[in-house]
């Protein structure tokens, strides 16, 4: 006859409560993604918000800037709790998975919503959304007919009419590492020396510095990311300020990325995959980059009625991986051509 033996019942039964509890923690604790953002909490909360509603996993998130986040993933290395990555430019992002800090994706669903010329080649980094480099002219000296590209404003019809933003800052970098791509060194670095000897005044600190000189007559066109131009123009709509879009005939306009990488030892990376996906998705596309007047990286998403009103242009296609790769080349190339 068979009899059960009470303490090993008890025993098993108490195994189980176990497992169950522990999973059930395990489960619980799934139930998150840990990002590094370097882009401020009002550009990044709308969506982790609207990610939490629809699925139910929390998003818990650090916000600084990129080098310090770059910094804190390789210290922390397998102990980071970093799931995800999110900061601005390629060129960030190239240096991040270079560094080791990010893992290859494989998902159907970045592949269907994020161009191949916005994403890294071996899937370790995606673009969310788009800011156009573009050139900004004061309406009342400058006539659209008189521009044409990136290029040509090395040209001596622009000597002391032109104001760039210092070349320490990663956009400028970028733009130059993306020409030399195009052009070679020997060429970009003509073209560099013709801008520093157009400068109307040394480099300036930011991007809305340069087009507040350029509104207020200091110099004739500047070279900025379009959202400073979208929010100069909110707080005064009458700036004699307009948009050209350079390069139209040839390789497009310069765009760079604000975008995210799953990191190498995060604890939840299905979870992580799941927020990425869903920054690609229509259903957060607008709120990732409306929210900050850029393009939306998906281009089956409808752009910002605001941002809609400064015409259509066409991006230069090259890989946004070519502005990490040179990026070396063009900070050396730069000091070179004394833009400073």
């Amino acid at each position: 006859m068979f009899k059960l033996n009470m303490n090993n019942f008890f025993a098993s039964g108490a195994c189980a409560i176990f497992a169950i509890f522990l999973l059930a923690g395990q489960s619980a604790r799934a139930q998150e993604v840990v990002v590094y953002s370097a882009r401020i909490e009002q550009l990044i909360k709308p969506m982790f918000d609207a990610f939490t509603k629809e699925t139910g996993i929390k998003v818990k998130y650090t916000t600084d800037n990129e080098g310090a986040l770059l910094a804190r993933l390789e210290a922390e290395g397998k102990n980071t709790p970093a799931d995800m990555l999110i900061t601005a430019d390629a060129g960030n992002l190239w240096a991040a998975a270079r560094a080791g800090l990010l893992k290859p994706v494989q998902s159907d669903v970045l592949e269907k919503n994020i161009p191949a010329h916005l994403q890294d080649p071996q899937n370790e980094w995606f673009g969310l959304s788009i800011r156009a480099r573009t050139i900004i002219y004061n309406t009342n000296k400058v006539k659209p007919g008189e521009l044409s590209t990136y290029e040509d404003l090395a040209d001596p019809k622009w000597n002391k009419r032109l104001c760039l933003r210092t070349s320490k800052k990663v956009y400028n970098q970028s733009l130059v590492a993306m020409m030399i791509a195009e052009h070679g060194e020997a060429e970009t670095e003509k073209i560099v020396k013709g801008w520093v000897a157009n400068l109307a005044t040394d480099p300036l600190s930011d991007d809305t510095r340069a087009l507040e000189f350029v509104a207020a007559g200091k110099c004739d066109v500047t070279i900025v990311n379009t959202y400073y131009y979208g929010r100069l123009m909110q707080k005064d709509p009458k700036l004699p300020l307009a948009v050209f879009w350079p390069n139209q005939s040839q390789g497009g306009v310069h765009v760079n990325i604000s975008g995210a990488g799953i990191t190498r030892y995060g604890k939840h990376p299905q979870a992580a995959i799941q927020l990425l996906e869903f920054l690609s998705s229509d259903k957060a596309q607008n709120l990732f980059a409306d929210v900050n007047m850029e393009y939306p990286a998906n281009p089956n998403i409808k752009v910002d009625a605001f941002v809609a009103s400064w015409g259509d242009f066409k991006q230069n296609p090259m890989n946004l991986a070519k502005a990490g790769e040179l990026q070396t080349a063009a900070v050396k190339l730069m000091d070179r051509a004394g833009y400073r």
